[in-house]
């Protein structure tokens, strides 16, 4: 069984109780803080939450967004605490800290190497959004466990500023963070699924130069140039724009071609570069999209659809969503319909929770458990003891 205990904080409103749980003397072994990052920046809202929940057994983790996830509803600039217990499983943690986005596999590595694998079923992590390349933090990870443990999480945000990002574990968030947490117990359902809804556009390219995660050449030609005609008069609004103009990429794996989504996190004039927030290869075919409105609704549901299939798993107890802050952007005042269609397939009794964020982690498939970078997406993990 699984108990959850909802609250939220809002500017002028103070903290407000959404869903009591009842732990009977039991104590959460888990709280989830997402807020905005000027929101949390003030340690006042900690050590708020630490007053909720003040025993050490009580972990906290903290991450600044793009906009915050508290049932159906999507909020900017305040707090959706999520605090749960589970009655059948283990929790374990882990915390590093980045300062060099070279150093991000070995990061990976080492979160993932600091935590038992016996009897583990399922990784969280939670990353910097900024300092990180996503794609070689996910390499890291899968490089140090076993190879059916499944992972997922995201890259958290900063609304559309791209200034500075937090994530904290046990204390106020800080910028260059990354934490995780591994489940334990053969009582744990675990449920994830992953999808996006955008449409690609113009010709297929080839990425003809690339280092990591900074693309300079698309067909031989500048990048930044090339795509600055797509964009046309939005190209002035870079990097916040390119939100709105993520790269499709067609990547060659073991399983066949699986098609990924990158994000725009930088842009740099004078070498007509683009930063994602992940790796772009040299080699691979790249095509540009743009939002369609109806498929990127219904690709939160089929989301919310994949996260049952492998697990056979009905009516979860618990929803964490990770939507990319670029959906956001797209949908505007729509926004709530993509988490009205994943409540609606998952029914009434599920507790969701969520942000919205520069990258999201997960398998490509609910019968794949390696886990992608992902940007774009929807994703869901769903939990349910039984």
């Amino acid at each position: 069984m699984i108990i959850i205990e909802q609250k939220g904080w809002a500017e002028g409103k103070g903290w407000q109780t959404y869903l009591e749980g009842d732990f009977g003397g039991k104590l959460p072994q888990l709280v989830l803080i997402f807020g905005g990052r000027k929101t949390l920046e003030d340690t006042k809202r900690f050590d708020e939450v630490r007053n909720f929940y003040p025993d050490s057994s009580s972990h906290i983790i903290s991450c600044s967004t793009a906009g915050e996830i508290l049932g159906t509803t999507v909020s900017d600039n305040t707090i959706s605490l999520t605090a749960i217990y589970f009655e059948k499983s283990r929790l374990e943690f882990a915390e590093e800290g980045i300062q060099k986005t070279e150093d991000s596999e070995m990061v990976g590595g080492r979160l993932a190497g600091s935590i038992p694998s016996e009897g583990l079923v399922h990784v969280l992590v939670y990353s910097d959004g900024l300092l990180i390349n996503g794609t070689a933090l996910v390499k890291g990870l899968t490089s140090k466990l076993p190879k059916n443990i499944s992972v997922t999480g995201g890259l958290v945000g900063d609304g559309a500023d791209f200034k500075k990002t937090l994530v904290g574990l046990d204390k106020a968030p800080e910028s260059g963070k990354v934490v995780l947490v591994g489940f334990y117990g053969g009582s744990l359902k675990v449920g994830y699924g992953s999808l996006g809804g955008w449409d690609s556009f113009g010709p297929e390219r080839l990425i003809t130069k690339a280092k990591d995660n900074v693309l300079y050449e698309l067909d031989g030609k500048p990048a930044l140039g090339i795509y600055k005609e797509y964009l046309g008069d939005k190209a002035k609004d870079l990097p916040a724009s390119g939100l709105l103009f993520p790269l499709s990429l067609k990547l060659n794996t073991e399983s066949g071609d699986t098609e990924v989504v990158r994000t725009l996190l930088a842009i740099d004039e004078k070498e007509q570069s683009m930063t994602f927030a992940g790796d772009m290869p040299e080699g691979v075919s790249a095509k540009l999209m743009k939002a369609n409105f109806e498929r990127l609704i219904d690709g939160a549901g089929g989301a919310a659809e994949m996260s049952g299939k492998d697990s056979n798993m009905h009516d979860p107890d618990l929803a964490i969503l990770v939507s990319c802050v670029g959906r956001k952007l797209v949908l505007k005042e729509r926004i709530e319909e993509e988490t009205e269609a994943v409540k609606e397939v998952l029914g009434e009794n599920v507790k969701l929770t969520g942000f919205y964020s520069y990258g999201e982690i997960s398998p490509v498939t609910p019968t794949e458990k390696q886990c992608r970078l992902h940007n774009q997406t929807m994703t869901i993990t769903t939990f349910k003891e039984v």
